[in-house]
């Protein structure tokens, strides 16, 4: 079973990833771990990411990809593993679909995990901090008992910068043409899921199970 994981910031893609992997018993792959991987095992495509990392750069698609094929050709992933954060672009599709064919795999499902722009900021945008001991509340999912007080030390409560509305908002604009063209090419392709992201988080999963045990 070889899935792309999609959805963008605030659809619950991580919480849903994190049921999938436990279930059926797949990899959970993501990006950023495999660059860390690559880069604290010190092989030779880590060597060269972090080159381009170190000097805040982006990471060329071929390293990427070649880091993605390292990581897919252990032993873990021979029944299958959950992608996540890769790809992000059509190109990076694209040399997935031809290094999957090299090693005798295919994708079985892309799925995305579908939200509203509207509702996806109202998540993102509801989270406040206290500026004393750090606790963490959200204004829908975890509200303090008194509007902007904490409820632990009676302190302020704050919003950081990006979480703001026009930062969000903006990040979300973003995230959504990118996500649009890789959509698009993978619905042509005739492997795209899209799970509806806006209900309780057990629905959510029980619908991506569904489909996955087909």
């Amino acid at each position: 079973m070889n899935i792309i994981l999609m959805g963008l910031p605030g659809a619950g893609k991580g919480t849903q990833a994190e049921r999938i992997v436990e279930t059926f018993n797949i990899p959970h792959i993501s990006t950023g771990d495999m660059f860390r991987a690559a880069i604290k095992n010190e092989t030779e495509l880590g060597k060269k990411a972090k080159s381009f990392m170190d000097q805040g750069n982006l990471v060329p698609d071929e390293i990427t990809i070649g880091i993605v094929r390292e990581r897919l050709s252990k032993e873990d992933c021979a029944k299958g593993f959950l992608l996540d954060g890769f790809p992000r672009t059509v190109p990076q599709a694209e040399a997935l679909s031809s290094m999957l064919k090299e090693l005798g795999r295919e994708l079985d499902h892309v799925i995305n995990i579908d939200v509203h722009r509207d509702l996806l900021i109202e998540r993102l945008t509801g989270r406040w901090i206290c500026s004393t001991c750090g606790a963490s509340y959200h204004t829908v999912f975890n509200p303090p008992k008194v509007e902007g007080i904490c409820d632990k030390d009676g302190s302020k409560l704050f919003q950081r910068d990006d979480d703001k509305e026009e930062v969000v908002a903006q990040r979300l604009d973003v995230n959504i043409s990118q996500a649009k063209l890789l959509m698009d090419y993978y619905s042509n392709e005739g492997i795209l899921r899209t799970i509806n992201g806006e209900r309780e988080i057990q629905e959510v999963f029980e619908d991506i199970a569904a489909l996955l045990r087909g």
